[in-house]
């Protein structure tokens, strides 16, 4: 698997967007063009402490000039929300990935946009695409009160306003989102995009499932991985193709780790499951996926895994490593 082609920029603005969540413009240093991104998006970034991890792109896919992220500062932080808050300030050069986009717009006749929380980003730059197209669509955006809702006198003053509702938890119960009736009428002509938590993700696409949306007219991004429950799991082996050699996966350790520590790097970033990076094929056995990036007809396959959260439920996996 081949490295994603990276490049240095500087930030050159930083600023707070709402209660725990920070902007960042990035630009190049020679001031040339970045290179193109389509809405949805996102770039990985290298922070010093050494972790790389994955931010959408928030400003409208037109631009060349610069690229912008929002990031929250998460108290349950794995140490990427924290460092971009504390280390990475406006004037610093980084290094980031060129953009790639796993959250792509599909045309549709009307196009709903559900954010939870600092999910907002990518869907703000998909709503300023379809509002420059003249699209017919609608952002529901929900926060839990107005000091946390990022970017709302920017909404307010574009041409998105029209189609935007904003929904906070501290508010009136009028006010609140109405998951039932927002998704009430779904149609093969309706595209449903939602981001945030796992829990407002869950529920929305719950909900949706249930009122008759298609599968496939469902799109979704997680920003981390619902916890797992681990206390049933087991050992199993794995073979490298390429070699023929067999190693064993401890219960509590992923794939990703002890073939690490045997020499054999996989490329990652998020180690979540949620990025896609470290997608490897799977040429023999049966995989217990874990992770919030592959559809369910990919799992059904069987054909490939992420292996830095998913195991086995057969006693071998073999990759095409």
């Amino acid at each position: 698997m081949t490295a994603q082609e990276t490049l240095q920029v500087r930030v050159v603005k930083k600023q707070t967007e709402a209660e725990g969540i920070a902007s960042y413009e990035l630009a190049r240093l020679d001031g040339a063009a970045l290179p193109p991104f389509s809405a949805g998006s996102h770039i990985d970034v290298h922070l010093p402490n050494g972790l790389v991890r994955q931010y959408s792109l928030c400003n409208a896919s037109h631009e060349s000039h610069r690229y912008r992220i929002a990031v929250l500062r998460d108290p349950a932080s794995r140490g990427g929300s924290v460092a971009m808050h504390d280390s990475v300030h406006e004037g610093d050069v980084i290094t980031i990935s060129t953009p790639r986009n796993h959250f792509a717009l599909h045309p549709a006749q009307h196009t709903l946009l559900l954010a939870g929380g600092i999910g907002v980003t990518p869907l703000l730059c998909m709503a300023d695409r379809l509002a420059r197209t003249g699209a017919d669509f609608a952002l529901h955006y929900c926060t839990r009160s107005a000091k946390r809702t990022a970017f709302a006198a920017e909404i307010a003053a574009s041409a998105i306003a029209p189609h935007a509702h904003f929904h906070f938890d501290a508010g009136a119960p009028e006010q609140k989102l109405d998951t039932a009736a927002v998704l009430a009428a779904p149609g093969p002509d309706k595209r449903l995009y939602v981001c945030g938590p796992a829990g407002f993700i869950d529920h929305v696409v719950t909900t949706a499932k249930a009122l008759g949306w298609a599968q496939d007219h469902i799109h979704l991004e997680y920003f981390g991985a619902p916890a797992q429950d681990t206390s049933g799991d087991q050992g199993f082996e794995v073979r490298i193709a390429s070699t023929g050699k067999v190693y064993p996966i401890a219960p509590d350790v992923s794939v990703v780790e002890a073939l690490r520590k045997e020499g054999i790097d996989i490329l990652t970033s998020c180690e979540q499951g949620v990025c896609g990076t470290c997608l490897t094929r799977v040429l023999e056995g049966e995989v217990d996926h874990r992770d919030m990036y592959l559809t369910d007809e990919e799992k059904a396959a069987n054909e490939q895994f992420m292996p830095c959260c998913s195991r086995a439920r057969s006693k071998l996996l073999v990759l095409d490593l």
